[in-house]
């Protein structure tokens, strides 16, 4: 692999280019679901190619190809530095400044107990299987399923700079869902969390560890109780939000906005930009003094951690909301070169054919010092709501609703009836800022996020939140009846 990553180098050093770098991916996937007792879909995949990535003249370049070999490499690079010249002829900004970085050699790996490649596809198949027998015996669930999904990728990473990176990357997810109907309408509920449950950086052993099996009773009753249910009421209440939905809450209105590239307009037209201008930077009230949001990809385990960004980066953990104020971006070398920060490490591409663009880690809420049971006899009135059914939210990152699966009635302390349809919407910062009550360590968890879209063409990234449940004062709940 040295030699063909130094091959693609020399040959853009020949030809100009003032900084390069070279990815060689090899990729492997394979996923499961079943539905109704049957093998719904089955897929196994694999791919392998370089991509070549130039800086010319102020201006980028990139070329790749699935053919891996010593005159591909050369030939790539000869193609990224005629793009990186036509650029520069035509580019409308101020030229490409790259923060500095010490060059670095180093091989890392995510670890793991049990290989899930090695586990016999039968034995992955039969453990959805039951797992989707049991949920199917509750009276009223009409659709059942279970899913599993393992990836694995391996890069090499080299740059002019002098920096040689190996990788390997293993990750794992499954989960169970139950969709029950009365003829007049649908109730869903999931396990360990809805669209595909939960991922980490691990072995087969994650996947045996969720327990599916044990949890199918349980979330078929659940689905079917929701269809005599009441509905959701509309109003002012306190809300609580059990982890998993807070993830995605974080997601949304926290991992997004923080990336500097939609902050400096680059990607304004598909997934928008940002209401955290650079004025805020270091200023703005973002959330209230119990917010305290991280971004950290040496977590061990966690779906968002990795050794190294595709700038030859590594990963790090970083304050981004330190007591409620903004504090920090994710940022790339390009990004933070332009308005003068340090890279730190959130550069990442979705595979070889991919140019790297600015990505969440992990982004976590870090934990408070309450317990959920605390919270909720802290409550006087209040809606405890359960794991994510939909979202929305504008470009900007500011106004969002959000559904859920599931909701308890919180009165005087104590949980109530079982609510269906609830939702509840808000603005960031107002919504952040009305957050008075965090749980603590042990009801914190690390959520795997493995579909995370951004950038044109579009890519996905894989990553993680870490959250306990939180409780938020007097948000609009109910709103499509408010």
């Amino acid at each position: 692999m040295r030699e063909l990553t130094s091959k693609a180098l020399e040959r853009a050093r020949e030809l100009g280019a003032h900084y390069a770098d070279v990815r060689i991916i090899d990729e492997r996937r394979e996923s499961i679901r079943v539905k109704n007792g049957n093998v719904d879909n089955l897929t196994s995949a694999a791919s392998r190619g370089m991509g070549v990535r130039v800086l010319y003249d102020g201006a980028w370049g990139f070329a790749s190809s699935s053919q891996v070999n010593a005159d591909e490499a050369g030939a790539l690079a000869g193609r990224a530095v005629a793009i990186a010249r036509a650029s520069a002829r035509v580019k409308r900004h101020r030229d490409v400044e790259l923060a500095p970085v010490a060059p670095v050699e180093a091989k890392w790996k995510t670890s793991y107990r049990v290989d899930p490649f090695a586990v016999k596809l039968e034995d992955r198949i039969e453990l959805l299987l039951e797992a989707n027998r049991l949920t199917r015996q509750e009276p009223g669930v009409r659709m059942a399923s279970a899913s599993m999904s393992c990836f694995r990728e391996g890069k090499v990473l080299a740059t002019t700079d002098g920096s040689y990176i190996e990788q390997e990357r293993t990750e794992v997810g499954a989960g169970i869902e139950a969709t029950a109907s009365s003829g007049q309408e649908f109730q869903r509920r999931s396990y360990p969390s809805s669209f595909g449950g939960d991922y980490a950086c691990a072995g087969y052993e994650f996947i045996t560890g969720l327990e599916l099996a044990a949890h199918a009773e349980r979330v078929a009753k659940e689905a079917v109780a929701l269809l005599s249910a009441e509905q959701c009421p509309a109003g002012v209440k306190d809300l609580v939000l059990e982890s998993s939905q807070l993830a995605l809450q974080i997601h949304e209105s926290c991992g997004h906005p923080i990336e500097l590239d939609r902050v400096l307009g680059q990607e304004a037209s598909f997934a928008g930009t940002s209401f955290l201008t650079p004025d805020k930077l270091g200023s703005f009230q973002y959330g209230s003094g119990s917010v305290n949001i991280t971004a950290d990809a040496t977590i061990p385990g966690a779906l968002g951690s990795f050794g190294y960004d595709d700038d030859a980066v590594a990963g790090q953990r970083i304050p981004i909301v330190d007591r409620g104020k903004f504090v920090n971006y994710l940022t790339s070398r390009e990004t933070a070169g332009e308005l003068g920060l340090t890279a730190n490490g959130t550069n990442r591409a979705d595979g070889f054919n991919r140019i790297p663009i600015v990505r969440m880690t992990n982004i976590n809420l870090e934990p408070g010092d309450w317990t959920l049971d605390q919270i909720i006899k802290d409550t006087k009135d209040g809606v405890l709501m359960q794991t994510n059914k939909s979202w929305s939210i504008d470009d900007k990152r500011l106004n969002f609703q959000f559904g859920t699966e599931a909701a308890y009635e919180i009165k005087d302390g104590s949980l109530g009836k079982l609510l269906k349809n609830p939702t509840y919407t808000g603005i960031t910062p107002q919504f952040w800022g009305s957050c008075d009550a965090v749980a603590g360590p042990a009801e914190w968890h690390v959520w795997g996020l493995p579909n995370c879209g951004k950038g044109e063409p579009g890519q996905t990234a894989h990553v993680g939140h870490g959250a306990a449940p939180a409780r938020f004062r007097q948000v609009k709940v109910g709103v499509g009846k408010w």
